[in-house]
């Protein structure tokens, strides 16, 4: 119990951060004209901000079903790569079904303060460090759609920007510090805006756009920036 009670305190730094986040969430699905309670129920299986934010301008722009899971999938890839190195850290006597547990809440701020730990993370550390955070954001969520309808009308339609800023948030920081982001974040636009308007790619969809604008980005960045793999070393 102590060990679940101390994660759930390291947790709630990260529960209060996520709460406007989600708050915002609400709102925006609640504004666009989506059924009340489908956002909480997105955050509650969910727990992706920007990939929740695009999942849902991609129902609006009304893509199919493998536009969305494909966009999701790229966007979401990169807990593929916290989860395997955050599995190093944890007890190895975890069983199966906590792991995937666990797994469930990795997030990119869970990612980073767990990493940072100076011991092994137990599950019962694991669950309260997930638990409070996961509160966090579907109560968010939960009070932005609910509250929407006691807003007025002139706020509730200004939410509809909360999308783009949502995106704005996450990529002007990260473009600022590195050249190599801000490339990739023109190239993608620029390429974003040529399948818009020039009239031989009106045969795709926005989803399909968009995923192929997200792949010619990254392929560049990753052609262009290459991570050098650091050389160890190793006296004989």
């Amino acid at each position: 119990m102590d060990e679940f009670i101390n994660g759930c305190k390291k947790g709630l730094p990260i529960a209060l951060g996520y709460f406007p986040v989600s708050f915002s969430f609400g709102v925006l699905v609640i504004s666009s004209g989506m059924p009340l309670g489908l956002a909480t129920l997105i955050s509650l299986t969910n727990l992706t901000s920007s990939g929740q934010f695009a999942g849902v301008s991609l129902m609006l722009a009304q893509a199919n079903y493998i536009e969305i899971a494909t966009t999701l999938l790229l966007i979401n890839a990169r807990y593929f790569l916290m989860s395997l190195s955050l599995s190093q850290k944890i007890e190895q006597k975890m069983k199966t079904w906590q792991r995937l547990i666990v797994s469930f809440g990795i997030t990119d701020e869970i990612f980073s303060l767990a990493s940072i730990q100076d011991r092994s993370l137990s599950f019962h550390f694991m669950s309260g460090f997930i638990l409070v955070p996961i509160i966090g954001w579907v109560s968010g969520t939960l009070v932005g759609e609910t509250l929407m309808n006691f807003l007025p009308v002139t706020l509730q339609n200004a939410m509809g920007i909360a999308l783009y800023g949502m995106f704005l948030a996450i990529i002007i920081p990260a473009a600022k510090k590195s050249l190599p982001i801000l490339e990739v974040v023109i190239l993608s636009a620029v390429i974003s805006i040529l399948f818009f308007y020039i009239p031989v790619f009106a045969f795709l969809s926005s989803g399909a756009k968009l995923i192929l604008a997200t792949i010619l980005g990254a392929v560049y960045g990753a052609w262009k920036y290459p991570v050098k793999d650091k050389l160890l070393n190793v006296n004989n």
